[in-house]
């Protein structure tokens, strides 16, 4: 019976990195790809040490933040490791979320992988189907751990069958960017951003002209994701994957549908641009003031700000809802990375990164986390920080993304889907909204075509999973 199982997990990792190949990096932009000098260096980090009496413990971690996240995350793990002698952690860059995971199957069983690894919100589902993980439950029952000083809205997206399988680390959610200025001139009110698609609509003609166009939306199926669950939209069938594995995607539904249709609708009329799947492509023309509104991660905030000061003034509203009587539904769907530990690692090396885990997730740590990245804190009491308080002062626009997330009622549907295909899934979805906004094929047939393509590939991985 072992050996049939570890046969099932041998080819659905092989399945995996066949899959994860072909969906590409995709708009996964957030952590950068390094350099290669970076990624050379590093490849060797595994956790084969022998520990001495009195010796800290060691604990690798394996993470995908390359420049600027990179050097806060040194920061943090210099921090811990000067506060105390007992454990010594090494972080160790993998390369993006996909090389990052890529590697890690490749040690799965071998001894020579991390102690945890920080891997995307949609590697969740793989990561638990694996059975190489401890989850985090596990040590927070253990010692009665409080989670309650941490954000419900982020632990819902990691929690499963109320338990706690990772925790979280770097989380965003996308808002909606405008340019004050440009409202202003419009003739609209800058205080009082669309919360509609009819009133994006509407903004988007009124701003479109003397060399403006209203606005340009990337094309990131975590986009539709987030427009989705905003409308109180399940992705996927079974409560989003969230009871019993997802058989079906529903990218076809009336919601998905009604969305392209409005989006396609503005570009065809003029007053979208359609710029492509790069985020970096309409962040650009946003701060050249080429366009008016945009979406974007919470993460970028303070790039977007910089990036406009001395031209125009930089608003931002929550995401825009159907309709109004869609107002008090849905909400946004976290996204970022969380904290994976590994179970072949010896107990007391998963123990000494719990003591790290749980200083990652102090209010003093969590606010220069947030300061520094642009990341949500995951801990509440980060923002009574004065680091906090004066980064607020600073980037008021940040208050958006706060209300943003606060407001969200947890529900399937703003928990998020999980399938073992999500990085293909974005990429299928990606491919459905270009073939619409280009007119090589209507809404309903790109949806229900990458919908029909999903479902196969959710079901040629559902049937590796040992159940």
């Amino acid at each position: 019976m072992k050996s049939s199982r570890k046969w099932m997990f041998a080819c659905l990792c092989m399945l995996m990195v066949v899959l994860t190949a072909c969906g590409g990096g995709g708009s996964q932009t957030a952590t950068g790809t390094g350099t290669a000098e970076a990624a050379s260096s590093n490849a060797s980090g595994s956790t084969d040490t022998t520990q001495n009496d009195g010796d800290p413990v060691k604990v690798v971690w394996w993470h995908a933040m390359s420049g600027e996240l990179g050097t806060v995350v040194d920061e943090l793990v210099k921090q811990f490791n000067e506060s105390q002698d007992d454990v010594q952690v090494e972080a160790v860059f993998q390369g993006t979320y996909d090389e990052s995971l890529n590697k890690l199957k490749t040690a799965m069983g071998s001894g020579t992988g991390p102690t945890m690894i920080q891997t995307y919100e949609i590697g969740s589902r793989f990561m638990i189907d694996s059975g190489a993980i401890t989850p985090m439950q596990q040590f927070i029952d253990k010692e009665s751990y409080d989670v309650s000083h941490l954000e419900e809205n982020i632990l819902g997206y990691y929690t499963f069958d109320d338990r706690l399988y990772s925790m979280p680390f770097n989380t965003s959610n996308p808002i909606l960017y405008y340019n004050k200025d440009a409202f202003q001139a419009a003739g609209l009110d800058p205080e009082n951003p669309p919360k509609t698609y009819a009133e994006i609509e509407a903004a988007a003609k009124a701003l479109t002209g003397n060399g403006v166009t209203g606005g340009s939306f990337a094309i990131y199926g975590w986009f539709m994701e987030q427009l989705l669950a905003n409308q109180g939209a399940e992705l996927l069938n079974n409560s989003n994957g969230r009871e019993g594995l997802a058989d079906q995607a529903q990218l076809g539904a009336p919601a998905a549908v009604s969305t392209l249709e409005w989006w396609k609708k503005m570009v065809d009329d003029g007053v979208m641009l359609n710029l492509g799947r790069k985020t970096d492509d309409t962040k650009k023309a946003f701060a050249a003031g080429q366009i008016a509104m945009t979406l974007d991660s919470t993460a970028s905030l303070r790039g977007i700000v910089q990036a406009s000061e001395g031209k125009f003034e930089v608003g931002t509203a929550a995401l825009p809802k159907p309709t109004e009587a869609d107002a008090g539904k849905g909400g946004v769907i976290v996204g970022g990375a969380s904290l994976w530990m590994l179970n072949d690692r010896p107990e007391e090396e998963q123990q000494a990164a719990w003591q790290f885990i749980k200083f990652l997730a102090e209010p003093a740590t969590q606010a220069y986390w947030h300061v520094n990245t642009g990341y949500f804190p995951i801990t509440k009491e980060a923002y009574n920080e004065e680091l906090v308080k004066e980064n607020l002062e600073k980037y008021p626009q940040f208050q958006t993304a706060i209300d943003q997330l606060h407001n969200t009622e947890l529900t399937p549907a703003t928990q998020g889907a999980v399938m073992g295909v999500f990085p293909e899934a974005r990429q299928l979805t990606e491919t459905a909204i270009e073939e619409a906004l280009t007119g090589a094929a209507s809404p309903q047939d790109a949806l229900d075509r990458a919908s029909a393509e999903i479902t196969q590939k959710i079901q040629e991985y559902n049937s590796t999973v040992a159940q």
